[in-house]
């Protein structure tokens, strides 16, 4: 698909209109501003033990990892949907990662496959909070309590979701989001928050996103220099990204009420063709953010057919991630336990829409018309 082509984009960054004043004034006023207000936002909205702006999710992972002290041996449970940064970062400290399988309805984590999992090697499961939809933390948290296991909530796709009333990323000892150009709130690009829920590992967090130095201790004044004490490395936000960050978290439930609102057209407006294709749902319990919207089809190749005619009509439509189990990375690093019943199957089926802060109304209907267009003719 030429650029020229494209009617419809699968993603345009969000884009407030308030990040302009705040980025000027980072680059006018150097200080870490922004940084503060950002985290102090987190804690406050969260009610969390401390928020940490990190250059990407993928390093709010690493900070974990260090955090658990994950060595050759121990074992991460997460589901095999995902992406790959989740594994590699625990990966790279010798960890093996244990695939398990999904809920076909939401593409969330089982609890069912990950009690069956856990094994006296397993340091922590990872749950994924796919497209905006929180999966069922309550019954993990469960499984946690009983066997001791950590739980670490990626909410890379569910800022602003909850379960049950709780924002997601509280509820586990860690919380990690992505401010990547692809969620609902961007830094700039790249960035991350880590949350931290047990208050035991918040001075170390610290000390290891500033490269494993005391250097935040002697911010503070509690040590008169700082010195290296820790593993670590330079997992730090800008200033500059925070307050591009700073500018959307003022609109953020704006941004919230109007990507659900495209959620409930696409969903309404579809309806009608359920049965020739599965609708994304939401359970009762959760609230999502409308990250994302998704269809499956009948199977891979209809979809592949769609994609294409699709892309003739000038709308790009994407599919997701291929199972980490089937890579050669996951082959070597990590194995699938349990039956592989839904992950593979459901992933070759689902096809994510369009959807992104200030999308058209005539935008969402050239999409919905467009797939109509091709069930009623193309099929």
């Amino acid at each position: 698909m030429n650029f020229d082509d494209i009617k419809v984009p699968f993603n345009i960054p969000c884009y407030t209109g308030n990040e302009d004043r705040y980025v000027l004034d980072a680059l006018r006023n150097p200080s870490d501003k922004y940084i503060k207000k950002c985290e102090e936002w987190f804690e406050k909205r969260f009610g969390c033990k401390r928020a940490l702006l990190t250059s990407s999710c993928t390093h709010a992972l690493e900070i974990i990892a260090i955090l658990l002290d994950i060595e050759p041996g121990d074992e991460i449970i997460m589901p095999s949907y995902a992406f790959a940064s989740v594994a590699n970062a625990f990966v790279i400290f010798g960890a093996r990662i244990v695939f398990v399988d999904i809920e076909p309805k939401t593409m969330n984590i089982d609890p069912y496959e990950v009690e069956k999992a856990i094994t006296p090697r397993t340091k922590a499961v990872c749950v994924i909070h796919y497209g905006g939809v929180p999966c069922q933390i309550d019954k993990i948290i469960e499984i946690s309590e009983k066997t001791g296991v950590y739980v670490i909530e990626d909410s890379a796709h569910a800022i602003n979701s909850k379960y049950n009333g709780k924002y997601t990323g509280t509820m586990g000892t860690f919380g990690c989001f992505s401010f990547h150009y692809t969620k609902n709130c961007t830094s700039a690009g790249q960035g991350g928050l880590l949350i931290i829920n047990d208050e035991k590992f918040i001075e170390r967090a610290e000390i290891v996103r500033e490269r494993g130095t005391t250097k935040p201790l002697f911010l503070k004044g509690i040590v008169e220099e700082y010195t290296w004490v820790d593993k670590g490395s330079n997992f730090a936000m800008s200033n500059v990204n925070a307050a591009y960050l700073w500018g959307q978290l003022e609109l953020i439930d704006q941004i919230t009420k109007e990507r659900l609102s495209i959620w409930n057209y696409y969903k309404s407006s579809l309806t009608p063709l359920e049965d020739k294709i599965e609708l994304m749902t939401v359970p009762s319990e959760c609230e999502s953010n409308g990250h994302m919207f998704f269809i499956k089809t009948k199977d891979e190749r209809e979809r592949k057919k769609l994609i294409n005619f699709l892309r003739e009509q000038g709308v790009q439509a994407e599919t997701h991630y291929v199972p980490l189990h089937s890579s050669p990375a996951g082959r070597r690093f990590g194995e699938f336990r349990g039956e592989d019943k839904f992950t593979t199957r459901e992933s070759r089926r689902l096809l994510r829409l369009p959807i992104f802060y200030n999308m058209t109304l005539e935008q969402m209907r050239y999409v919905v018309e467009s797939i109509y267009f091709f069930y009623d003719f193309y099929e």
